[in-house]
This record gives C-alpha cells, structure tokens and sequence, in this order.
C-alpha cells in the first residue's frame, strides 16, 4: 500500500478543502439561475454546471498532486494504474440543486491503493463542503472528524424506535421491488425515516449526530467515499458491499450502537 506521512495527508487535505470551496461557490451563484441540462433519464439528471464543476475540482487538485488520478461522477482522468486517486462527486444532491432546493454538496475523498495485484483503495482524506449552510466537514484517517474546525460525533442513541434514520432509492425496477417492503418495516420500527437527496449530506449528518444511520441498497463510490471516512473518524460505523455494475454499492452507516438493527435486503 502507498503510505503517506502526516506532512502529506495534511497537504492532501487543504487542497481538498480549497478545491470543494471552489466549486461550492460556484453551486452557490447558480444555484437560482436556470439549469442547463446535458442528460436527463427517468432516473437521474446530468448538469452542465456538475461538469463545470468538477473541471474546476480537478484544476485545483492536478495542481497540488499533478500524479494522483482522479475517478469522478463526470469522468476519469490520470492513469488507472496510479497508487493514489481523487474520488470525486462534484454536485452530490444534483436533482435538489437543479430545482433550487439548498440542500447538495462537493464530496471530495483521497484514496491509496491497498495491493498492486487488485482495485483495492483506502480512503485516507475526506471533504464535504455544504455551501449553502457554509458547513465543511473534514477527516484525515487516524484523526477526529470536524465540522468547521470542531471536532465532531455520531450519536448515543442505541434504540431504533429512538432513532431518525435516513434511506436512499434507486429507481430502477428491481432495486424498488426489494427495498420498498424494507422501507415499510423501516418506518414501522424507528422513529422517523428520512429521504434528503444528497448521499453526502445524509453521511455528515450522521457523523455529527442529526441522524443516527443511512441506508441505501444501491449508491455509487463518489456519493460515499468522503462521507465514510468522516463517519468512522467520528465514532461511527460505515459498512459497504460491492455489487455488480461499476462502482456500485451497498451500504449501512450508523452511530454504532443500532447498525447491526438495519440489516438490507439483498
């Protein structure tokens, strides 16, 4: 595995923290203005602005570690064998943002590869910038997660019926097939459920101690790599599971203490 000392992960960090400012600014002086479309689906919408975005992102990133590759929700770039990469959603919430609902982040994490002999990564660096709340949370693998410089934790809450649990929805047929009998027993066990729109945001809210958990059965590597780290460097737990299709997950973030209780359909 590719080590890097405190020196390192330190500079990784603010360059991280100045790149997702960047872009947080620029979804911050758009956020009003009309959306220009480049893909929509019946499951999802692509942004001009999230490529904008992300070109921006990845400027500021190439400037500080001109080596390290960078995997993007709007691209690729740098080689595929490099031992270190940029995990990168530059607009996490972008069907919020595209109605001009506040509520969508800069998720921006730093990855070193575990094994030469597989796509194996660490997350070791970890930034989500809210620009509308003007809320930054940070982690470096080893070291306390932070929301604007304080040191930050999950919950104490240990039952679920006690417990604000936020869930996320694929759209496709089977995904919904299989995840909404979930959602029922879900909402019958905690105390409230939530669906916010931005996988980013849900994660720093349970590192912080709004929530105490976040489900989703189907989630890509950019909307959690950040978000993860942040939640284990707070006290949390973060479980995952590849899937097929590239970068797919499952995933179950929690305090810690109600994790075991949310056990996902398959």
């Amino acid at each position: 595995m590719l080590t890097m000392n405190s020196k390192q992960t330190k500079a990784a960090l603010a360059a991280a923290v100045v790149a997702a400012q960047a872009a947080g600014r620029l979804m911050r002086r758009n956020l009003n203005s009309v959306k220009r479309v480049n893909l929509a689906t019946r499951y999802d919408i692509k942004l001009e602005l999230d490529v904008r975005c992300q070109k921006l992102i990845e400027r500021i990133l190439h400037r500080a570690f001109p080596d390290v590759a960078l995997l993007g929700e709007e691209g690729v770039s740098g080689s595929p064998e490099a031992t270190a990469r940029w995990v990168v959603d530059p607009i996490d919430g972008t069907m919020n943002y595209t109605f001009g609902i506040p509520h969508a982040a800069v998720s921006i994490a730093l990855q070193v590869r575990t094994s030469a002999a597989n796509d194996s990564f660490k997350t070791m660096v970890g930034v989500i910038y809210d620009p509308f709340q003007d809320e930054l949370w940070t982690a470096i693998r080893g070291e306390p997660a932070r929301c604007n410089g304080k040191v930050i934790h999950v919950s104490h809450r240990k039952e679920l019926r006690d417990a604000m649990v936020a869930i996320g929805f694929a759209k496709s047929e089977d995904n919904l097939r299989k995840s909404l009998p979930y959602f029922g027993r879900l909402v019958r066990r905690v105390c409230k459920v939530r669906i916010m729109g931005s996988a980013a945001l849900s994660l720093t809210y349970v590192a912080m101690g709004r929530l105490d958990a976040y489900v989703e059965r189907r989630i890509r590597l950019w909307d959690f790599a950040a978000g993860g780290l942040i939640i284990e460097c707070a006290g949390g737990t973060f479980w995952s599971k590849p899937i097929r299709g590239a970068h797919r997950y499952s995933m179950v973030a929690s305090n810690r203490l109600i994790g075991k209780q949310l056990r996902l359909p398959r």
